[in-house]
């Protein structure tokens, strides 16, 4: 009867051992994979810690440590038992190249870490990735920094003064959807003082001209540029009716910077659409 129950107890001792470790490797409650990015297969998240706005350090291309602030979060990542561990390299890479493909950039990279970015949908958002335990750790810490918005503080009073005494003038707060010449919707009060400008003075010709910041391919920018500035000058034609005949498109790409594109502040000024005198 006695060995009856010491077995009982350590089949249940077993049982709530077992119990245990499957329940460890669950993703601590509350926690959730980052929006932009899967987790590795064969992990479950084991800390996780997200906030509203903090500071964080991360390094530029320089190797050099900036600190960055916004909505940041952690989380970190182990392997579930039994599983097969991938190599530290294995992890760094397959976080470099999901950046890579949704337009992001690996800014500075070590052993077992990398510093990458991704600019999209209004946020630059920084990412750090450290493996270790040989492959069968590893951390996230992701800050989302929202985008510098340039305000359209230009009328067509202030546009028509500016291409009067320079030829040209630099109309902040026209924007396109990710990687396309949509224009989003919030571009309108923009546009709209361009309108005015031209359907006040029908004797003034412009080239609209499309312009991006540095990163990516020179010939795909200038393409993308160009369709942009169609883009304008087609919604000028057609919404506002402003005659055809005052308007040209061209794209330049980052031929004509207006601030070094070392920065996120220089990108950001360096991507515009600008009004030259025909």
């Amino acid at each position: 009867m006695r060995n009856k129950k010491k077995r009982a107890l350590w089949l249940l001792g077993m049982f709530l051992l077992t119990a245990n470790i499957a329940f460890a490797q669950e993703d601590v409650p509350g926690s959730k994979d980052h929006p932009l990015l899967t987790r590795m297969p064969n992990f479950y998240i084991s800390d996780y810690e997200e906030n509203d706005f903090e500071q964080a350090n991360f390094k530029n291309s320089k190797g050099k440590d900036i600190k960055v602030e916004g909505h940041k979060y952690y989380i970190s990542y182990e392997l579930k038992k039994g599983a097969n561990s991938p190599s530290e390299l294995q992890i760094v890479r397959n976080y470099e190249n999901a950046v890579k493909k949704i337009g992001g950039s690996v800014v500075y990279e070590a052993p077992g870490e990398a510093w990458l970015k991704v600019e999209r949908g209004g946020k630059i958002t920084w990412i750090y990735i450290f493996a270790h335990c040989d492959g069968g750790c590893y951390d996230l810490t992701i800050v989302e920094k929202k985008a510098m918005i340039q305000e359209v503080i230009a009328d067509a009073k202030s546009l028509a003064r500016d291409i009067s005494s320079t030829g040209h003038a630099s109309v902040y707060g026209i924007y396109f959807d990710f990687n396309s010449a949509k224009i989003k919707l919030e571009s309108e009060k923009a546009i709209k003082e361009i309108a005015k400008l031209l359907k006040g003075n029908l004797s003034l010709k412009l080239y609209v001209v499309g312009h991006t910041d540095n990163v990516g391919k020179i010939s795909y920018n200038m393409k993308l540029s160009r369709e942009r500035a169609e883009a304008v000058m087609n919604e000028l034609i057609t919404k506002y009716k402003v005659s055809a005949d005052q308007l040209k498109a061209y794209g330049v790409a980052s031929l004509a910077p207006v601030a070094s594109n070392k920065t996120e502040e220089g990108r950001t000024r360096n991507r515009r659409v600008e009004l030259v005198e025909q």
